[in-house]
């Protein structure tokens, strides 16, 4: 990546669906995967590694990651709740493995019942298991601080809370580390306090990266208050597939679509064709018709004489 450019996780595939009402057929999920790495998009969150009968859309989450592992130049990503899924993860060839933890102590019992404090413990355990790999091999782990702007159940989450987190991660073994919006009540004052503190907690150059959900409106509007303070790595859903089960009507995570477009249009490289996007927009989604979609490019259309940021090879 150059200075300034942004790198785009589409995270649909697993977060996206993780709440949908109906399976996407497993052979839809790979044509989405394939489509969205042709169209520039260079790392998908493709699966969850939790139990079928918890979640039954990631039933075949060991035949999608052997299927994202084979296309070239895309770097797959997993996510696992606890010691267990990332025992599966790591066997079926997991390269990138992201474990949210839970800053909020109320939705840390609530999603896996476990403190933070033995949520983090077993962050520490997965470190050993990855650090066991051959070096060639060894996958990434990111350790993801949800509810890092505040919580459904608990309310208000403390900054200070979400610092100690972060340095307890890092101090664990993470290779990088997500602050995640997880319920949508950020908004860009906020976010850039937040990012600036624990940036000065956990250094100037260990990777930061954001998850920001548009649950209220404000997705895009804290993600380029995140830019501004220097995060470069991003998530969003296509079409913002997706939505907060505390939140029903809500929509999802921010549109990658939109997000691209505003990244573009500032002259921000994403390496992403935006046109190949939303065509890729137009197809997914065949296999859940009922899948409410959001965004706004999509609908609209590029504005006239519309040019994408290329940099030069």
């Amino acid at each position: 990546m150059h200075a300034g450019d942004v790198a785009i996780t589409e995270v649909g595939p697993r977060d996206g669906l993780q709440n949908t009402g109906s399976f996407m057929p497993t052979a839809a999920k790979k044509a989405w995967i394939s489509a969205e790495a042709a169209a520039g998009v260079r790392s998908i969150e493709v699966c969850s590694f939790v139990p079928a009968k918890l979640i039954p859309q990631f039933v075949d989450a060991e035949e999608v990651l052997a299927h994202a592992n084979s296309v070239t130049g895309l770097t797959p990503v997993v996510l696992v709740p606890n010691v267990k899924g990332c025992e599966r993860a790591l066997a079926a060839g997991a390269r990138r493995v992201m474990v949210p933890i839970s800053v909020s102590e109320a939705h840390s019992m609530s999603n896996v019942r476990k403190t933070t404090a033995q949520a983090i413990e077993d962050f520490a355990r997965m470190t050993d298991l990855v650090r066991a790999q051959a070096k060639a091999q060894r996958a990434q782990l990111v350790g993801a601080c949800s509810t890092a702007f505040g919580c459904s159940l608990q309310g208000a989450v403390a900054e200070a809370d979400v610092v100690r987190v972060a340095l307890a991660l890092r101090a664990a073994g993470a290779d990088a580390i997500s602050l995640a919006d997880t319920v949508g009540y950020a908004n860009p004052e906020q976010v850039k306090r937040l990012f600036r503190a624990v940036r000065k907690a956990i250094g100037e150059n260990f990777p930061i990266e954001a998850h920001f959900h548009n649950t209220r409106g404000l997705g895009l509007a804290n993600a380029l208050a995140a830019y501004e303070v220097g995060v470069r790595h991003f998530d969003s859903t296509l079409g913002g597939l997706g939505g907060c089960p505390f939140a029903p009507g809500a929509s999802g995570n921010v549109v990658t679509e939109d997000l691209v477009f505003m990244f573009e249009s500032m002259g921000v490289n994403t390496g992403i064709d935006l046109g190949k996007l939303i065509a890729v927009r137009q197809t997914a989604f065949a296999a859940l018709p009922e899948a409410e979609l959001y965004g706004h490019i999509a609908k609209a259309g590029l504005p006239k004489g519309f040019q994408p940021r290329l940099h030069a090879a």
